[in-house]
């Protein structure tokens, strides 16, 4: 009787703190969401952690509860939205070819972005704070995912031989630029005529093309 009148106790203590956590992420959440709308709608430079607490009808302490700071707060929701995307482009498993595994990255991320504006405009279209990416980053791992391809095609001989760095990043931005107007602009903006429909496919191949070591005909 008295083991069970502890167990019981104990499984209650249990049950109270699993739903205080339960109930303290669900409030985290509720931060973070509220948190990406007004820094998308109103920029990283003009919003307050007053603010966010506003948009969600929180005091400021409860929001300083979860996060120290701004900066803080905008950490959590990259590192979060870098996941996102680490997640899509590590979704299947990539062919050996390199050439192949950049050209299945560019189009995975492009349909991240694609698939997820708003995400995609807060991540690499907004004013944020002064942070450096560490090695163990999310969005780190996941520009390492190209690179790591891109040494794999110079290795190979089917790229030309060049710094590596500056080759993941030319493939990078140029398919980020495809990204951020189709994600920006409406049908009718683009010049002479809306985009190609297969705008993000030719922009990944002439980022390749442009770097093989044997130029296909």
């Amino acid at each position: 009787m008295i083991a069970d009148h502890f167990g019981n106790l104990g499984g209650e203590r249990m049950g109270i703190t699993q739903r205080r956590e339960r109930e303290r992420e669900e409030v985290r959440r509720k931060i973070l969401d509220a948190a990406h709308e007004v820094f998308m709608r109103e920029g990283y430079e003009n919003v307050t952690m007053r603010r966010v607490a506003e948009a969600i009808e929180y005091s400021p302490t409860t929001i300083y509860n979860h996060f120290e700071d701004k900066d803080d707060l905008v950490l959590a929701l990259c590192n979060e939205d870098f996941a996102r995307l680490l997640g899509a482009l590590s979704a299947q498993a990539l062919p050996v070819d390199p050439v192949e595994q950049i050209r299945q990255l560019g189009l995975a991320y492009c349909r991240f972005g694609l698939a997820h504006p708003n995400h995609y405009r807060f991540m690499f279209m907004t004013n944020k704070f002064d942070h450096v990416l560490d090695a163990e980053s999310p969005g780190w791992k996941s520009f390492g995912l190209l690179r790591s391809a891109v040494a794999r095609a110079i290795e190979t001989g089917h790229f030309i031989a060049g710094d590596v760095d500056a080759i993941a990043q030319v493939l990078w931005a140029s398919i980020h630029g495809a990204v951020a107007l189709l994600v920006t602009y409406k049908p009718e903006q683009f010049p002479c005529a809306p985009a190609a429909p297969d705008l993000v496919e030719q922009t990944v191949e002439n980022g390749i093309r442009g770097f093989l070591a044997r130029r296909e005909s």
